[in-house]
């Protein structure tokens, strides 16, 4: 291959990669928001309100593909399309394989489920010993309390469970069980809060699960997983901060997939919780054509730590119904903790995980960096490829 179309071929994926980080436009750019108060447009109700739920709305938008629009009049059962008013100012209106586009828009490919997908790949359902806990590790349990999100997400793990289910007067008492019997297993001390996403609920809901949760003597650690900061981040304010100071410590897992999405309104929120004295960590899903190429995670990495966000995890796309088309190699994750692992700053390297399928909880998997071990002598490799060798 000459130079010329190598430089030719560089500057291509040079244009895609700039094109695809491009910031927001402006709500007001956008005909159906372009009188919208700010006020308004800054109200977490009124971005739920208003989530974008019909092709006809979507399309005036961003110009929608035929594969876009078979998949949103399929997308009618649970895990139905909403997408915030303010995630479709994330999104490129006429490149279909923008990475925010491709999360929130469903597809005719969404339909087709491969032989190795599963409903609930987690089993979540069957280590589930009350309504809405899953406990599979000796001290953690996973409290479920919501099925609602700011946005669905098209590579949504629990697609089985999420959605707009009713929420009846008596939210709480539902969860009497499982705080019971975090109660009674005094070998509980992590309880994860997670959904659909807790924050969609209303800050009186949230805290008096957290009073209860809080009152249990023998729990230390307080988690609670979320995507809202980066779907609807207008939902994190003062009232709900200042709420959640008060349980300290708590940490968040926040899920971010992609550089594009930390806006200037992203990083405020998380500037916020972070004030406010919350660890904040990253999950990652990886996605073929959204984030599996090593420097598109890189960048993301690299500002997730300028937003004191620390990445955590990157999880292999679990295979669940109607998400083949997201599910890359195992080997490019690896590839990309290779590319990261003594590249740049330890903190920014995540864990790459596979969440066994059938239950068998998060598995490690990357670089071999142990070449052989004899009785008191390893073999090593570095980064770079050299070999070293460690005798005890």
């Amino acid at each position: 291959m000459s130079n010329s179309i190598l430089v030719d071929n560089q500057k291509t994926q040079l244009e895609i990669h700039l094109r695809r980080i491009q910031r927001p436009r402006d709500y007001q750019q956008i005909c159906i928001y372009k009188d919208v108060n700010p006020l308004e447009w800054d109200d977490w109700h009124w971005q739920l309100q208003h989530r974008i739920h019909t092709r006809e709305e979507l399309s005036k938008i961003i110009k929608l593909t035929p594969e876009e629009e078979k998949g949103i009049e399929k997308a009618k059962g649970r895990l139905f399309m909403a997408i915030t008013p303010y995630w479709a100012t994330l999104i490129d209106p006429e490149d279909a394989n923008c990475p925010i586009r491709r999360q929130a828009v469903p597809v005719s490919a969404e339909f087709v489920a491969s032989a190795h997908e599963m409903i609930d790949p987690l089993a979540e359902d069957r280590d589930s010993p009350v309504p809405h806990l899953v406990h599979r590790y000796p001290d953690r349990v996973l409290l479920l309390v919501t099925d609602h999100c700011g946005m669905y997400c098209r590579h949504c793990t629990r697609r089985r469970l999420v959605g707009e289910g009713e929420q009846d007067n008596n939210f709480v008492s539902r969860f009497e069980p499982a705080i019971e019997y975090i109660k009674s297993n005094r070998k509980i001390r992590d309880v994860l809060i997670s959904g659909g996403d807790p924050f969609t609920l209303e800050d009186e809901i949230i805290e008096n699960l957290l009073q209860g949760i809080r009152s249990i003597s023998h729990v230390e650690f307080l988690r609670i997983g979320t995507r809202v900061p980066v779907t609807l981040p207008q939902r994190i304010t003062e009232k709900l901060v200042n709420m959640l100071k008060k349980y300290s410590p708590i940490w968040l897992s926040i899920h971010f997939n992609h550089s594009k999405e930390i806006s200037k309104r992203c990083k405020i929120a998380c500037d916020m919780l972070s004030e406010a004295g919350l660890p904040l960590g990253s999950q990652t899903v990886l996605l073929k054509g959204i984030n599996d190429r090593p420097y598109l995670m890189k960048r993301l990495v690299h500002e997730l730590l300028q937003i004191r966000v620390r990445p955590y995890y990157i999880y292999q796309c679990d295979p669940v119904k109607g998400t083949q088309h997201f599910r890359t190699p195992v080997s490019a994750g690896i590839n990309i903790i290779e590319k990261l692992r003594g590249h740049t700053s330890g903190y920014a390297v995540p864990t790459y995980v596979i969440d066994g399928p059938g239950g068998g909880g998060k598995i490690p998997v990357g670089p071999n960096y142990v070449l052989s071990q004899a009785k008191g002598k390893y073999v090593l490799r570095n980064y770079k490829g050299k070999i070293y060798t460690y005798l005890e």
